[in-house]
């Protein structure tokens, strides 16, 4: 992308600063020089403002001290959010953190067989991350990243695009090392092999023909169609 475009960019998206998002465009936009969103690593979900809820699949290490048999024992997170566990039976998990959880296998062993239960609850997998697939898709809503998800499957876990729908007009948001970004695809043209599938990760929102998406986009639109590629902004002053 030219040096031009973002100049361009950057001084009209600059006339409504101050706004948030939902009633304006961003402050400051900057076209990023890659091919590519940047990719989230671990410091990006480690956040200490930001507890672990445990959700489907996930794999939980617990430790019940005073009872060997107890005192390792791995267990995953079925598809309805429950766990069984020894001595207390089922017990439903899915948007608990791990003290929670904690706290409800205590319970579940106190005065039975402890009087007072020591109980440490660790994820070993995370696998239950979610994303956000919103405006015009069949079910928007949140979905969980399970392996390896690229955009075009996670239309498909929304049930695909509506009538309305624009599908030269989908943007990933996604927030890296404490930037955020926008990067707008266009469906078909990945359909068609114009450029790869890109993989999306938890955190992601992904937004299909969405006004707040649009008015980020509308003066590159205006100046550049999208054809051999995405077009990724890094968003400032939000």
């Amino acid at each position: 992308m030219g040096r031009h475009l973002t100049a361009v960019l950057a001084l009209l998206l600059t006339s409504c600063a101050g706004h948030s998002l939902d009633n304006a465009r961003p402050q400051v936009v900057t076209v990023v020089e890659s091919s590519s969103l940047p990719t989230p690593d671990v410091s990006d979900y480690d956040e200490d403002e930001r507890p672990y809820h445990v959700g489907p699949f996930d794999r939980l290490e617990i430790r019940v001290l005073a009872i060997p048999e107890l005192a390792n024992v791995g267990v995953q997170v079925d598809a309805g959010g429950r766990i069984s566990f020894p001595l207390v039976g089922i017990i439903r998990v899915a948007g608990l953190t791990p003290f929670q959880i904690e706290d409800k296998i205590k319970d579940g062993l106190r005065g039975k067989y402890l009087r007072n239960p020591q109980v440490t609850v660790n994820v070993t997998d995370m696998v239950s991350q979610m994303i956000t697939v919103t405006g015009e898709v069949r079910s928007p809503g949140l979905y969980p990243v399970i392996g390896r998800l690229t955009l075009l499957r996670a239309i498909t876990l929304a049930k695909g695009t509506t009538e309305f729908s624009d599908e030269d007009s989908v943007v990933i948001f996604r927030e890296v090392g404490g930037e955020r970004y926008a990067a707008l695809y266009n469906l078909k043209a990945i359909g068609q092999g114009r450029y790869p599938d890109p993989e999306v990760f938890a955190g992601d929102v992904v937004s299909v023909d969405d006004s707040r998406a649009r008015r980020i986009f509308r003066d590159f639109i205006t100046m550049s169609p999208l054809l051999s590629g995405p077009i990724i902004l890094l968003l400032k002053g939000l």
